[in-house]
């Protein structure tokens, strides 16, 4: 079980070495960026909840 995740990141890594190959930058940066705003919800709603 413990090696789910890996493979989980191995799969992940592999997509955005094709990406790049493939010359798809802009695909990429939709990737990236969409991750970004995921991140700073995130953070947002963490924030939110640890001030009263």
């Amino acid at each position: 079980m413990t090696n789910d995740p890996d493979h989980f990141f191995e799969q992940q890594d592999m997509a955005v070495q094709m990406l790049i190959v493939e010359n798809k930058g802009d695909e990429l940066t939709d990737i990236l960026v969409e991750a970004l705003r995921d991140a700073l919800s995130l953070l947002q709603e963490e924030r939110e909840a640890t001030v009263h």
